[in-house]
């Protein structure tokens, strides 16, 4: 019997692991190394092609903007465009002055308003009590009283109805826009958000030049100007709420055979209310934010005492109507809030509306007899004078001019190391470079940071800063920008992450940075200008203080949104609370981080125009001296325009390092100038 053997089989071999790609440096660390080489070809050119033009030289191109608005002025009476936008001016002039005689101001021969303080405050109240509750209706009538009792009831009254034309304008306006952006295509949508972009990157004093030019001075100008500013965010927010409305819904709509009209006025709108209410809530916001930029073109409001002041260095005579202007907007913001949540509420069944309606009728009398009163007694029609709101003022000079005499000395200090140790640097590099060295390292960054993306609007927008003439103002602007941007951040970094780890801190800060939102941006100078004087550093800390509320709450609400479950997964794991912050929530929270990054630099650069009032010079005192010179209207024309190409650059330099994917050492990432190219 013979034995077959079978053959040895042979073992199994593990395929050989897959070759490991080569790893590659951070994208903070090429920035680092561009800035390196930056430093060396700075240290051999610096003060060579800076591109310096003196304070009353012109570019040839600007001369022809100033010959553009000479014959744009020449042409009034002749120019049809120019006669629409003047006649549209009127009419807005007509409806604010119409608002006035009835609230505000003498309807002569009447010597006070046809409807006095008492009617407009019982009526108003009776509107808060309508659409919101007893307790708005409390704040409205708290608030509207303040009005008064401070001195500033007929500038208040004045502000509201610029605001309301304003906001009115906006809605007939906006919302068929935010339609068109929630339903249209991809391409329509990339239009309008492009056209958002820009109104939302230009500083709001940039409008006023060609405001000015083609609707003139006064009312006209005020509301034109707080419609621009405050229409972008009513169309951003409704139309992505209207867009949000889920497809499912949508497709089952489409099969009851509603049509578009259908299912936009029954579906899409129901469903997006409370969006399109944050909207018009922002909208509201971002009015009466420009109180103050309205008064410098003549806009009636309380905007007017707080610019007198600030001609006047007077921090008291600033303060009274800056803070009416924040009781107005928390009023108003309240308000919107609670009509908002009361609808919901009636629309659930949740609302005895028999008695509601009952409440109203019952309400209603008192009223009916307020507004005959205000009528016919003089003490109801014009608010009883006192001397509230100058001993507040008093109160507030003299604590101001203690709070310098006590520490004048450290602001000093303060203000001498963050110029020597960060402003003077930043601007050597970025000014005195020669213009080329300058934007080759802007661009070589924007590419490191952000790929082609970033590079290809870096690009455009630098060559239209060399076009318009004013490259080395441009710089300066540029330096102090990104000085308070880093400011900025690590006040967001400090006070956002106690925020979100404390919430005694949250509830005690919170309020606080919303009113800081609220403040108009002139009122934050007189303070700062008491205690610094008229420096460029002035400019920076107001533009700090602006910005650092809306940049601290991202950062806070970023890292409070990290998942608990991981923090916890941490602590098991004994990080420490430093380790737990840096290595868990900063990192989870990068989007935040780069948003809030991306704001401050907005915010900064929209102080550039109102820091150029107080010493801080470049593109901010162009633009004033265009203001203030007609001969200089080209060169301030050009800097305003400089300014919104600065934004859009650096907008899109931050967007676009935000959608890159951090470079780490992992082998599965691609280096970063593959993925730019795709």
């Amino acid at each position: 019997m013979t034995t077959v053997v079978a053959p040895p089989r042979a073992e199994a071999k593990e395929p050989p692991p897959p070759p490991a790609e080569p790893r590659h440096l951070p994208r903070w660390a090429w920035a680092l190394i561009v800035i390196g080489v930056w430093i060396v070809v700075w240290a051999f050119t610096k003060g060579q092609d800076t591109l310096t033009l003196g304070a009353r030289e012109h570019t040839q191109l600007q001369n022809d903007l100033t010959e553009f608005r000479n014959a744009v002025l020449a042409s009034r009476d002749t120019n049809p465009f120019i006669q629409f936008t003047y006649q549209l001016g009127e009419w807005f002039k007509e409806a604010v002055e119409w608002c006035q005689r009835m609230i505000s101001i003498p309807d002569f021969p009447r010597p006070v308003p046809q409807i006095g303080w008492l009617g407009v405050t019982a009526v108003a109240v009776w509107i808060g009590l309508a659409v919101a509750g007893w307790r708005i209706a409390l704040l409205v009538a708290a608030s509207f009283v303040s009005f008064g009792l401070f001195g500033y009831w007929s500038d208040s009254m004045d502000l509201l109805i610029v605001t309301f034309v304003s906001v009115s304008v906006a809605v007939l306006i906006g919302m068929p826009l935010a339609v068109l952006l929630g339903t249209t295509s991809r391409l329509g949508n990339s239009i309008i958000n492009t056209i958002l972009d820009i109104f939302q990157t230009m500083p709001t004093f940039v409008y006023l030049l060609p405001i000015v030019l083609f609707f003139g001075i006064g009312a006209s100008a005020a509301v034109v100007c707080t419609l621009i500013y405050a229409l972008p965010p009513l169309i951003r927010i409704a139309g992505h709420g209207i867009r949000s409305v889920p497809s499912t819904t949508i497709e089952a709509t489409d099969s009851a055979g509603q049509t578009s009209w259908q299912r936009l006025r029954k579906v899409q709108l129901p469903m997006a209310r409370k969006t399109i209410v944050v909207g018009l809530n922002q909208t509201i916001m971002a009015a009466l934010s420009m109180a103050t930029i309205a008064a410098y073109v003549d806009g009636p409001g309380l905007g007017q005492p707080v610019l007198q002041s600030l001609f006047k260095n007077d921090v008291g005579g600033a303060f009274v109507p800056g803070m009416l202007i924040v009781v107005m907007a928390v009023m108003l913001d309240r308000t919107t809030t609670a009509a908002s949540e009361a609808s919901e509420k009636a629309a659930r069944g949740r609302i005895n509306m028999r008695q509601r309606r009952i409440v109203l009728a019952v309400a209603a009398v008192p009223v009916l007899v307020a507004l005959w009163m205000s009528r016919f007694y003089t003490w109801a029609a014009a608010f009883p004078e006192n001397n509230l709101g100058p001993s507040v003022a008093d109160a507030v000079n003299s604590f101001t001019e203690w709070f310098v005499d006590a520490f004048g000395g450290a602001t000093e200090w303060f203000k001498n190391v963050i110029t020597e140790a960060l402003i003077n640097p930043m601007q050597s590099l970025l000014a005195e470079s020669p213009w080329y060295v300058t934007a080759t390292a802007i661009m070589a960054l924007a590419l490191v940071l952000g790929g082609l993306r970033a590079l290809m609007p870096t690009v455009i927008c630098l060559i239209g800063i060399y076009i318009f003439g004013l490259w080395h103002d441009a710089m300066i602007t540029l330096t102090m920008t990104m000085v308070g941007t880093v400011l900025v951040m690590v006040m967001a970094l400090v006070f956002g992450v106690w925020m979100a780890r404390r919430k005694s801190v949250d509830l005690l800060l919170r309020p606080l940075l919303d009113a800081g939102q609220t403040i108009p941006p002139f009122v934050y100078l007189i303070p700062m200008l008491a205690l610094f004087g008229p420096t460029r550093f002035t400019a920076i800390v107001a533009g700090v203080i602006y910005a650092a509320p809306v940049a601290i709450k991202l950062v806070a609400d970023g890292v409070a949104g990290v998942s608990s479950s991981t923090v916890e997964a941490s602590r098991s794991t004994g990080a420490t609370t430093w380790q737990e912050i840096t290595k868990v929530q900063l990192p989870m929270s990068k989007g935040s981080i780069v948003l809030a990054a991306n704001q401050g630099l907005l915010f900064m650069l929209s102080m550039a125009v109102i820091g150029g009032m107080v010493g801080a010079g470049a593109l901010g005192y162009d633009v004033v001296l265009g203001f203030s010179r007609s001969e200089e209207w080209g060169k301030g024309a050009a800097a305003g325009i400089t300014i919104v190409l600065i934004g859009i650059m650096l907008d899109r330099i931050a967007r676009a390092a935000a959608n890159q994917d951090p470079i780490t050492h992992n082998p599965t990432r691609r280096p970063w100038w593959r993925s730019s190219m795709g």
